[in-house]
């Protein structure tokens, strides 16, 4: 076994290649912030200076661009000489939330940190051949339950104060769990695609009859899972008929509020002269982030649109799927509940509604039945990773249905 290291050789070049891409955007914020000041009374934007002043921006973008190219070669030689190891549960934490900030941008860039969806057991990415899912799960039966993870996380923090969900559902109701690992800063529609392709290969290839499939779902994860869903049933997947059950643990249905006060914050920059170059910052944020604003689940919600501009348009509706039996579980900071902890505080990331999947517009309201909703007290969102509360209601649901 391969001692874990924190460090890959492979992730110099790719910290490197961000470091050189990071100090390029900020010569970009600078040189717009001088030309915000020289532009003075004009209208007129003016984000790059001229003159002697221009060339010597371009100059710092030149020798960014060259000490870059150099590392990379230097880096590119050295890496072969350096054995690869497997990865610390420190170093899985950090690529996730470096993906769930970064994400779209690190795919998009080729970098080799960006994380490619992949189901996994024990940290391992699973070949989805009937022989390799056999050896892996030598004693498995026909009821898989998928683990999908929320924002900035990974299929290793399920586990949480000594309590793992799916290891104690498979315990306790026979389920054979199954971790998705994936890029949480993708666009929440990429990975509902994606995710419906991967659970149809799943099926085919798994080497036993198949009896169902359930999905657990935390916070974005439920998001990317009903997306998949839809584009299932678009394609007229197989595997969507085997879909019998589907939790959302902290699922924001319809949006989370902080994401739609970040984008209030960078409309304000934008419209402020001298702070306008400081909005670029806010562009940073990925595309999951964006989709949160109210719940993106489809390309239409997000396509040729400018993700960052200041709208009150609402996703397309999407339905839960047919002939499915879907949970809530929700939790809230106060022990006391009230109008302002539910509408406002929620558990600290979700309101209540929106984890409910309740919404004053109808065709909106996913109307998951009150017998199916639990609702917890004095907890915070990742509490609901190692609630036993929220464990033996889970557990009642699925044993009972």
């Amino acid at each position: 076994m391969k001692k874990e290291r924190h460090i890959h050789p492979s992730d110099l070049r790719a910290l490197a290649s961000l470091a050189t891409d990071a100090t390029l955007g900020i010569t970009d914020l600078v040189e717009a912030m001088h030309g915000s000041v020289l532009r003075g009374t004009s209208k007129q934007p003016r984000e790059r200076t001229s003159g002697l002043t221009g060339l010597i921006y371009d100059a710092v973008r030149g020798v960014t661009r060259i000490a870059g190219n150099g590392i990379d070669t230097v880096l590119a030689r050295l890496v072969p000489f350096f054995e690869e190891r497997s990865s610390s549960p420190e170093r899985e934490a950090v690529l996730a939330a470096l993906n769930g900030v970064l994400g779209d941008y690190m795919a998009d860039s080729g970098n080799v940190l960006a994380i490619r969806m992949a189901l996994r057991k024990e940290s391992h990415a699973l070949l989805l051949e009937r022989e390799h899912l056999r050896g892996a799960f030598p004693q498995a039966g026909g009821r898989l339950l998928i683990l999908v993870h929320g924002l900035c996380m990974n299929d290793l923090q399920w586990q949480r104060q000594g309590h793992e969900h799916g290891a104690a559902l498979a315990r306790d109701l026979g389920y054979t769990p199954l971790y998705l690992h994936y890029n949480s800063g993708m666009h929440i529609s990429t990975n509902g695609r994606e995710l419906a392709a991967l659970l149809q290969t799943l099926v085919q290839q798994w080497p036993y009859p198949l009896e169902e499939v359930s999905l657990l779902c935390h916070s974005l994860g439920g998001l990317v899972a009903r997306s998949a869903c839809h584009y299932a049933a678009q394609e007229q997947l197989s595997w969507l008929p085997m879909l019998r059950k589907l939790v959302f643990l902290g699922t924001p249905h319809h949006g989370a509020p902080l994401e739609r006060v970040g984008n209030w914050v960078h409309t304000v920059l934008e419209a402020t002269r001298y702070a306008a170059p400081f909005s670029r910052l806010g562009k940073i944020r990925s595309a999951g982030i964006t989709d949160l604003r109210h719940g993106n689940l489809l390309d239409e919600d997000w396509k040729g649109r400018d993700r960052f501009a200041r709208t009150d348009d609402l996703p397309q509706p999407v339905p839960l799927p047919e002939g499915v039996d879907c949970y809530a579980l929700a939790v809230m900071l106060s022990k006391n509940g009230g109008e302002f902890s539910e509408r406002v505080l929620g558990d600290g990331l979700v309101p209540l509604d929106s984890a409910l999947g309740r919404h004053a517009d109808p065709a909106r309201c996913l109307a998951i039945p009150p017998e199916r909703q639990w609702i917890g007290l004095g907890m915070g969102h990742l509490e609901l990773l190692g609630s036993a509360e929220a464990y033996a209601q889970m557990r009642r649901w699925l044993a009972r249905d």
